[in-house]
C-alpha cells in the first residue's frame, strides 16, 4: 500500500479533527450564551426558541453539505446541537402522550432535539393544558394511531 496512510495515521487525523469539532461545538455554545445574554438584555425573557432560525439554519447547512454525509444525517447533528444550546440558553419543555418510549416522544426528540426536558402527559387535553397554563412550552400529541386512525380530539 505504498502511498497510502497507515491505520495509526488515519486515526490520529480523526482524533485531530474531533478535537476541532469539540472546540467549535463549545465555541458556538458560548455565542448561544451571548445570544441568550442579549435577548435578556432586550427584554427578551420568555420565547427563546426560535423555530424559523433552526429551520433557517437546517436549510443552510443542509444546502452546504458537500458529503459524504448525507443532508440528513448532517441535519440530525445540528438539530441535537442546536438543542443543546438552546439547553444552555433556557431549557424547552415539551410535553408528549406517554408513557416514555411512545412515537409521541420520537416525534419531540426528532423535532425538538434530546436536551429538552420531556414531560410525558397520560392524555391528549391534559397536554394542551399544560401547553396552554405555560407549563410547558410545546406538546406533541398523535394526529392517528393504527386502531383508531384519524384522532378527532387531537384536530
Amino acid at each position: 500500500m505504498s502511498g497510502s496512510r497507515s491505520l495509526q495515521e488515519l486515526r490520529a487525523r480523526i482524533d485531530a479533527v474531533d478535537a476541532q469539532i469539540l472546540a467549535l461545538m463549545n465555541e458556538r455554545a458560548g455565542y448561544a450564551l451571548e445570544v441568550a445574554a442579549a435577548k435578556m438584555a432586550s427584554g427578551e425573557k420568555e420565547c427563546f426558541h426560535r423555530p424559523e432560525r433552526e429551520a433557517e439554519v437546517l436549510r443552510r447547512i443542509a444546502a452546504e453539505n458537500r458529503g459524504p454525509l448525507s443532508d440528513e444525517a448532517v441535519k440530525r447533528f445540528f438539530r441535537e446541537l442546536m438543542s443543546e444550546c438552546l439547553a444552555l440558553e433556557k431549557p424547552l419543555s415539551v410535553a408528549f402522550l406517554g408513557p416514555e418510549g411512545t412515537f409521541t416522544q420520537q416525534a419531540a426528540y426528532k423535532h425538538f432535539g434530546h436536551a429538552i426536558v420531556a414531560q410525558p402527559l397520560p392524555a391528549i387535553d391534559e397536554i394542551f393544558r399544560a401547553v396552554e397554563s405555560g407549563d410547558c412550552q410545546y406538546g406533541v400529541v398523535p394526529v392517528e394511531n393504527s386502531t383508531e386512525g384519524v384522532i378527532t380530539h387531537t384536530l
